[in-house]
C-alpha cells in the first residue's frame, strides 16, 4: 500500500433555525406550508422512518404530525410539540404521492460524525467495509445504499459535500429506517479522505467493470474500503488514483452495468460473506 500523509479530518453538518409556525389558526397547514420543508428542518415521514427517528438519540425532532389512529400506536409519546392531523391534512406536508402512513416528523438534519471519530481506534480484527460514493447524487439510490450498509454491517457510507443530496424526506424513505444506524460521513475532499482512509488500514478497492480482477479475488481478508462511481460516468479520475487497487463484478455480458445501489449491495454481499 502507498504510503499517505495525514490530514486534518472534514466535518460538515448542518445547524436548524427556529422558525415561526406553518399552521394558520385554523389548524390547518397553511399553502405555503405544502410539500416543502421549512428553512433548516427536514420533514420525515412513512412508519420506518420517523419510528428510527424517534428511537435515535442523536435526533433533535421539533415537531411530529400525526393521525391519531397513527399516534396511538408508537411505543412511546413524544415529549415535544405534537399536532394531529387527519389523513389528507398529511398529505399536504409532503410531497406529492409520498406515502406518509399517518406519521411526519419534522426535525433537525442529522450532523453526521467526522471521519476521525469512524477511523480512529479500529479493532485490529473489526474487518467491516467503508463506503466510499463518488458523485452519487440521486437521494433514492443513497437511501437504498444505506439500507444496504446497514443490513450487511458496513463501518460507515463517505459521500463528498458537493457532489451528494442532502438529508431529505426522500431519502430517509428509501433508506427504510436505516439513515439512523449507519455513519453518514460528508467530507469536502474525497481524495483527501481517502489518503485518511487508507492511513487506518483499509484497502481501497474501486468499483470498475473493465477491472481486470473480480472483487473476490481482490478482498481476500484485508479492510475493505469499497470505492463506487455514478451509474454511467462512473469514478472521476482522480478518485481512481486514490485506489490501491480496481475490481469488477461478475455480470453477464447482456448487461452493460448495475445501478448503483444494487452494486453497492452485491459488494457488500461479498465483504461480508467473507467471514
Amino acid at each position: 500500500m502507498r504510503q499517505q500523509k495525514r490530514h486534518s479530518p472534514e466535518r460538515s453538518g448542518q445547524n436548524g433555525r427556529s422558525q415561526a409556525a406553518d399552521r394558520s389558526q385554523s389548524g390547518r397547514p397553511n399553502a405555503a406550508a405544502r410539500n416543502q420543508n421549512r428553512p433548516g428542518f427536514v420533514r420525515l415521514y412513512g412508519r420506518h422512518p420517523v419510528m428510527a427517528a424517534l428511537a435515535n438519540p442523536e435526533r433533535r425532532p421539533v415537531r411530529l404530525y400525526a393521525t391519531r389512529e397513527a399516534l396511538a400506536e408508537l411505543p412511546h409519546q413524544p415529549k415535544f410539540e405534537i399536532r394531529v392531523l387527519d389523513s389528507q391534512e398529511l398529505k399536504k406536508l409532503v410531497p406529492e404521492g409520498a406515502p406518509t402512513q399517518g406519521l411526519v416528523l419534522e426535525t433537525h438534519p442529522l450532523e453526521g460524525p467526522a471521519l476521525f471519530d469512524i477511523l480512529q481506534n479500529i479493532d485490529t480484527a473489526d474487518k467491516r467495509p467503508i463506503l466510499v460514493l463518488d458523485q452519487v447524487t440521486d437521494p433514492h439510490n443513497i437511501g437504498a445504499i444505506l439500507r444496504s450498509a446497514a443490513a450487511f454491517d458496513a463501518r460507515a457510507v463517505v459521500t463528498q459535500d458537493r457532489h451528494a443530496p442532502p438529508e431529505t424526506g426522500a431519502l430517509a424513505k428509501s433508506a427504510s429506517g436505516c439513515l439512523e444506524l449507519v455513519p453518514w460521513v460528508r467530507v469536502v475532499n474525497l481524495a483527501r479522505a481517502l489518503d485518511e482512509i487508507a492511513e487506518a488500514g483499509y484497502w481501497r478497492i474501486g468499483m470498475d467493470g473493465r477491472a481486470d480482477r473480480s472483487l473476490s479475488a481482490v478482498l481476500g481478508d484485508c479492510r475493505p474500503c469499497l470505492v463506487l462511481g455514478a451509474e454511467g460516468e462512473g469514478m472521476r479520475p482522480n478518485v481512481v488514483e486514490h485506489c490501491d487497487e480496481l475490481a469488477k463484478l461478475p455480470i453477464s455480458g447482456r448487461v452493460e452495468s448495475l445501478n448503483v445501489s444494487n452494486a453497492a449491495a452485491i459488494a457488500l454481499y461479498a465483504a461480508a460473506a467473507r467471514f
